[in-house]
């Protein structure tokens, strides 16, 4: 297979920028360039199916009346969601045989189960789900896709973010909230009111992470994006997307042909 590349140089700016990307060249600007420039396939895991199946069914519960959100109920949402899209190409030959797909499934609502445990979703509906933002950060456009928000009892906005893998332990979880701070600046953007906190969900464990969020926080963020998207443009102008190692190296799709890996 030949793997046509984007020329960087032919670009003239960035047009826009995901909080995922965003987060790819602040961990190493050569996985966003392989990623958001050169567009490189990636193998499709069956973490990753069992996480973009288990998204749409938590999704689609909020979809039916208080009494039927039942983990049943959750239980049919992903088995549907999973024959909606198991035919895609990225997810052929995922699985050796029909067992090892029943394994999956099994194991996979096993996780789903624990959402329960976490919180009752007959207790409220959903502000939004699945939110398209695309949003004008005075002359820089971030876009992305946002699980959930949410008002609590005090009329306060929530935002929750679902993972299907394993939290890392608490002393390093705040990283992970890079992502969502960025959601709630766009959410602050977009309807003018900061956001009272963030939510990492995990379904493996299951363990809810908490992060109260003020505007100084999204204003610092703001900063940083900003001074991403420039470190960002004068790559492309340049051409250099230097590799930064670290352990996260060992999960990466693309060690096998990264210039920091090829004398080891």
């Amino acid at each position: 297979m030949t793997i046509q590349l984007e020329n960087p140089k032919a670009r003239t700016g960035l047009e826009t920028l995901s909080p995922s990307r965003a987060g790819d060249f602040k961990t190493c600007p050569r996985l966003f360039k392989f990623r958001a420039i050169d567009r490189l396939p990636e193998p499709t895991s069956v973490y990753q199916a069992r996480g973009t199946t288990a998204h749409l069914a938590l999704q689609r519960l909020f979809d039916n009346p208080i009494s039927e959100r039942t983990v049943d109920k959750l239980f049919d949402l992903f088995r549907d969601a999973w024959t909606e899209i198991r035919g895609d190409d990225e997810y052929t030959d995922l699985f050796e045989d029909v067992e090892a797909e029943r394994s999956w499934g099994i194991e996979s609502m096993e996780l789903l189960a624990n959402y329960f445990t976490i919180e009752d979703p007959t207790t409220f509906d959903p502000e939004d789900r699945e939110l398209d933002m695309l949003e004008d950060l005075e002359g820089i456009t971030i876009r992305g896709i946002l699980d959930r928000i949410d008002r609590d009892s005090d009329d306060r906005l929530i935002i929750t973010d679902y993972k299907t893998g394993r939290a890392p332990p608490e002393r390093y979880a705040l990283p992970a909230f890079f992502a969502l701070k960025i959601y709630a600046l766009l959410i602050r953007n977009r309807l003018g009111e900061t956001p009272k906190e963030v939510r990492l969900l995990y379904l493996n464990g299951p363990t809810l992470y908490r992060l109260p969020i003020d505007d100084r926080q999204l204003d610092a963020m703001d900063g940083q994006l900003r001074a991403l998207w420039r470190a960002i443009e004068r790559a492309l102008q340049s051409d250099r997307f230097p590799a930064r190692t670290s352990r996260l190296c060992d999960w990466c799709s693309f060690k096998d042909i990264c210039p920091a890996w090829a004398e080891v």
